[in-house]
């Protein structure tokens, strides 16, 4: 696969199949979108192709928001990589983006991409005030001679799959829908960091994780996980929230990983958090005492669902 951070950077020699969109999360419903236009190139000859935008279009016109991410560009192009498509496109949505005529892009994926077909939604437009309409597109389809393909975000059952859905689902704590939307574990990867040294000095020591602020984290609670550092894979009881029994629930929100079995040093090293399922909420307790009894039967809860997952 072949990742992109502008069209520009592309040159192709052979006709692409193309799909656009944010594709953030590269769900169920993008899954089964991809896997139609790769078979759909493999018959006609195409490379498939997906050009995505970073940042997010939303995130230009509505401003920031922290937590809105489900995959940043790294993990999306892997995943898209993962699915078959041998080019990746992340295009900088800026001011310029915005503002580009809808006959420029076009002019601008011809150009650069060859392109053979181009699949999008039934709701997409692009362009200067979403000018770029599909009725748009079948006229630009007619003028380069390429094949336009409209299909819904559905997967392979039937259901409508999207971004949101998936958003709403984490911040409700639900990461098993979560999970059943994406068709795979919400993932949330960062740096181990050092915390307070509370957990050791209460025997259960938690590796805290330093989370880039657009990435999308499951609200607070306590969670089953499984822990990725390099090619190893351990189980994890993970704790989000502000530490109410401590620190109070004005401080900052902290993501801490208990690793089950695990005596090493994580310490400044990247690791990805997978969510299993949601084991209660955050709670404030009388002391440390009541605490640690509770993160106890965490643990114990934690290595129930996973040996029911095996």
């Amino acid at each position: 696969m072949q990742s992109y951070t502008a069209l520009e950077q592309v040159h192709v020699s052979q006709a692409t199949v193309v799909t656009i969109g944010a594709f953030d999360g590269v769900h169920r419903g993008h899954q089964s979108l991809i896997r139609q236009a790769l078979t759909y190139g493999e018959e006609h000859n195409q490379i498939p192709a997906v050009l995505t935008f970073y940042p997010h279009p939303e995130m230009v016109l509505r401003g920031f928001r922290p937590g809105f991410y489900l995959t940043m560009p790294d993990a999306k192009s892997a995943l898209l990589g993962d699915l078959g498509v041998k080019i990746v496109i992340s295009h900088p949505f800026d001011e310029h983006v915005r503002h580009m005529r809808a006959a420029e892009f076009v002019e601008s994926l011809v150009k650069h991409l060859k392109v053979g077909s181009l699949w999008v939604g039934p709701d997409f437009a692009m362009g200067y005030q979403r000018e770029g309409t599909v009725e748009f597109l079948r006229g630009e389809s007619a003028r380069y001679w390429f094949d336009l393909r409209i299909v819904d975000l559905m997967d392979a059952g039937g259901e409508r799959v999207s971004s949101t859905r998936i958003r709403a689902a984490l911040a409700s704590g639900d990461v098993a829908e979560a999970a059943r939307l994406l068709g795979r574990a919400y993932r949330l990867p960062g740096q181990v960091v050092r915390g307070a040294g509370r957990g050791a000095t209460i025997g259960i020591p938690t590796a805290n994780l330093a989370v880039q602020e657009e990435q999308a984290i499951p609200s607070r609670g306590v969670y089953a996980a499984w822990v990725r550092s390099g090619d190893s894979l351990h189980k994890a009881v993970v704790n989000i929230g502000h530490r109410p029994t401590f620190d109070g629930v004005g401080s900052a929100q902290t993501v801490e990983a208990h690793l089950l079995d695990y005596t090493g040093d994580l310490y400044d090293q990247h690791i990805a958090l997978d969510f299993v399922a949601r084991l209660r909420d955050e709670q404030k307790f009388d002391g440390i005492d009541a605490l640690v009894s509770q993160i106890q039967k965490d643990i114990n809860d934690g290595r129930e669902i996973f040996a029911a997952s095996q």
